[in-house]
C-alpha cells in the first residue's frame, strides 16, 4: 500500500483518531512536549501505537508548519465517480463544490476546511491539472481532509452534466455577470462551481453551468482568492438553507 507523510497537530490528531490502524510511524521532535503534543502522545500510546522522538533535522523535509509532529500513514485511494453517485443517491438536497483545476494546495486545504464547516457533502476535482490530497492540503484543512469527501473525476464537464441529469443545479462563479450569489435560490440540490486561480472557469465548464453568479465587489481589486470566494458563496448557501428551516 502507498504511503504518505502528514504533519501538523490538527491533521495528525484527526487521522490517529479516525484510522489508527493505518499509522505506520508517529514522530515527535525530541525534547519537552507541550500540553497538546503530550495529549496526542498519550492517546496514541493508549491505542497501542509506539510514538518515537526524532531530531529536529528529521523534520527538515516537511514543507510547512509541522508543529513538532508528523506521521507516516497508509495513503488512501481516491474517491471517484462511483462514490459521487452514492453520495447523490443517499443525500437529500446535497451541496457539492466543484473546483475547476485549482492548483494551490493551500487553497484546496482552505476550501475543504470551509466545506466541513458548512456541511458540504463533497468537493469534486478533475483528475488532471489539479492539486490532489497531499500533506500541505491536510495541514491547511486542519482535520477536515478526513471528514469531507474529496472526489476525483476524469472529466469535470461530463460530471457536471451527469449531476444536472440527477436533478442538481449548477451555479458557476464568474465576475462577468450582473447576477450575484444573493439573487440565486440556493436551497435545493446545488453544485457551486469555482474556477482556477487567475483565469477562473474554463469555457466548457462555464457553458455547463445552469447559472452564472458574481460576488458583489466595491473596492479596487478585481477578484478574490478562490478559497475566499468559495467561503463567501457556500456560507450564502448555508444562510439560505437555515432561513428556510426556520419558516
Amino acid at each position: 500500500m502507498k504511503q504518505e507523510v502528514i504533519y501538523g497537530l490538527h491533521a495528525v490528531e484527526k487521522f490517529v483518531k479516525q484510522a489508527p490502524h493505518l499509522v505506520y510511524t508517529l514522530s515527535f521532535i525530541k525534547g519537552r512536549l507541550n500540553n497538546r503534543q503530550q495529549s496526542l502522545y498519550n492517546y496514541a500510546v493508549s491505542l497501542g501505537l509506539s510514538p518515537e522522538y526524532v531530531t529536529k533535522s528529521a523534520f527538515n523535509k516537511v514543507d510547512g508548519n509541522h508543529q513538532g509532529v508528523m506521521a507516516l500513514v497508509a495513503k488512501q485511494p481516491d474517491l471517484n465517480e462511483s462514490d459521487l453517485v452514492k453520495v447523490v443517491e443517499n443525500t437529500s438536497n446535497p451541496l457539492f463544490i466543484f473546483l475547476d483545476e485549482v492548483q494551490d494546495p493551500h487553497n484546496l486545504g482552505a476550501i475543504l476546511r470551509t466545506a466541513d464547516a458548512v456541511g458540504a457533502d463533497a468537493v469534486i476535482i478533475p483528475k488532471h491539472n489539479s492539486v490532489g490530497m497531499n500533506a500541505t492540503v491536510r495541514k491547511v484543512a486542519s482535520g477536515a481532509a478526513d471528514n469531507v469527501k474529496l472526489i476525483v473525476v476524469s472529466n469535470l464537464t461530463r460530471t457536471l452534466k451527469e449531476m444536472q441529469q440527477a436533478g442538481m443545479w449548477m451555479i458557476g462563479l464568474d465576475g462577468d455577470t450582473d447576477q450575484t450569489i444573493y439573487d440565486q435560490d440556493l436551497t435545493g440540490s446545488i453544485g457551486i462551481v469555482m474556477g482556477t486561480e487567475g483565469s477562473g472557469l474554463r469555457r466548457l465548464t462555464k457553458e455547463s453551468c445552469d447559472y452564472l453568479a458574481a460576488i458583489p465587489m466595491v473596492g479596487v481589486v478585481e477578484s478574490l482568492n478562490v478559497s475566499v470566494a468559495t467561503g463567501i458563496t457556500v456560507y450564502e448557501v448555508y444562510r439560505q438553507r437555515m432561513a428556510v428551516k426556520k419558516i
